[in-house]
């Protein structure tokens, strides 16, 4: 009998192309039907959370919040993309709202945790089981086959996309 030798499992890495705009010329067609898509489906995102009373960024931290518990002001502002001066006037607003509340870290006084009130926590829930809603009504138009292609290419174009910005 014959012993195979195992090779060892390869991870795929990204490789930069370093072809030519003019060599692809369709990658610029992508890239603004790409846009538009994305626009058109962010302005159907920000017009349903308007509708809930909401800013977008202060939904936006509700929604963190709502899913991932008392998070941290600084990993809130990172996940919802926010600087340090935007994410902390959100926190103020939902604050003077009694939406959320904050308090001391207990490893680190100088951070401050945040965490859903119980009126935040009704408020949020409402919100997004009603965004939700309107973004499978945006979504509707793609079968669920294409919706698992859509997310597996755009999950390999935004890796390639980030690997290119840390070269």
């Amino acid at each position: 009998m014959v012993r195979q030798s195992r090779q060892p499992k390869r991870t795929k890495k990204l490789r930069l192309s370093k072809t030519s705009p003019e060599s692809n010329p369709e990658a610029v067609r992508v890239w603004v039907v790409l846009w538009k898509a994305a626009r058109a489906v962010e302005q159907n995102a920000a017009r349903s959370v308007s509708a809930l009373g909401l800013g977008f960024s202060d939904f936006a931290v509700l929604e963190v919040l709502l899913h991932k518990g008392p998070q941290p002001v600084n990993v809130i502002g990172k996940k919802v993309l926010l600087t340090s001066g935007s994410i902390t006037a959100a926190i103020n607003r939902l604050e003077s709202k009694k939406l959320v509340r904050r308090t001391a870290a207990p490893r680190d006084l100088r951070s401050c945790i945040v965490q859903l009130t119980a009126r935040g926590q009704t408020v949020i829930k409402r919100a997004f089981q009603k965004h939700s809603r309107d973004i499978e009504e945006t979504m509707a138009i793609l079968r669920p086959g294409e919706k698992a292609d859509l997310i597996r290419l755009l999950t390999k174009l935004g890796m390639w996309a980030a690997a290119r910005t840390e070269v």
